[in-house]
């Protein structure tokens, strides 16, 4: 039995975990971290099954010193997320972490945390399997076209751009592909930002609207073609399978892990 806690159960992702980890025969959902209802039970709070006995806590120190937990998954923010996270690792806690945003800079420092306390660490901008393949096919596909735009459509609500998968995509396609700087040598933008992001030469482009959960597709060119690679996840149970994968492997991990596609063969 792996035993959980989950910090922004009340968020969207954070509702779909609890779910998860409740109907899940081999996890055991121990605590959750609020930002508020200190002190009392899941199951008092609207919107959840009012069986839940699982206590809330604000403060996750607290939560890991009154519960024996293996897992943490944190579906919060950028800035709680990683300060989530190095907590969690200091007390011998692996996170599970779908909050994207995170610098180079902390990345590196959590993962020789986790491999100083020599445990699990996994960090997932998109838990959704089909976006990983999306990335893996991507990435496949730059080593053939040089020339790519990458197309990124989510929620009117969510706070970072570009997002996180199409960040780590970029990053996928630029480990195979030459440095190029795409479109007209002159072309100016009559409207600054119009031409999207640019990361290593190729441009990133972000839609934010109601409606939208989580959509992105890569278009690649070259003399006479096209190729798109696009997924879309329409609710965000489609996660779940990816969060599932995530806490049963980072249980077998002894470093910090950034993106399923590594985990993925």
């Amino acid at each position: 039995m792996i035993k959980i806690g989950i910090a922004g159960p009340r968020g969207k992702m954070g509702r779909e975990a609890v779910k998860l980890v409740t109907n899940e025969p081999t996890f055991s959902l121990e605590a959750v971290l609020d930002r508020q209802f200190d002190g009392m039970q899941l199951g008092d709070v609207e919107g959840f099954e009012s069986s839940l006995q699982t206590p809330i806590y604000t403060s996750l120190e607290t939560l890991i010193h009154s519960h024996d937990i293996d897992v943490l998954i944190d579906l919060t923010t950028p800035e709680k997320g990683y300060v989530h996270t190095k907590l969690a690792l200091e007390n011998g806690v692996r996170p599970v972490v779908g909050t994207t945003g995170f610098t180079t800079e902390q990345l590196d420092e959590l993962k020789e945390l986790a491999e100083e306390k020599g445990i699990g660490c996994i960090i997932a901008p998109n838990f959704a399997v089909g976006a990983v393949l999306m990335m893996k096919f991507s990435q496949m596909a730059a080593k053939y076209f040089q020339d790519v735009e990458i197309m990124e459509m989510h929620h009117d609500q969510k706070l970072d751009a570009p997002s996180g998968t199409a960040i780590k995509t970029a990053e996928m396609i630029t480990e195979v592909r030459e440095t190029k700087e795409q479109g007209h040598p002159n072309e100016k933008e009559t409207i600054p930002g119009a031409r999207g992001g640019n990361f290593d030469g190729l441009r990133i482009h972000s839609t934010r609207l109601p409606g939208l959960i989580a959509h992105q597709q890569v278009m690649f060119g070259a003399e006479g073609e096209t190729l798109t690679i696009r997924h879309d996840s329409y609710n965000r149970a489609s996660f779940m399978s990816g969060v599932r994968f995530c806490v049963q492997t980072v249980m077998n991990l002894d470093t910090l892990v950034y993106g399923l596609e590594n985990l993925i063969d």
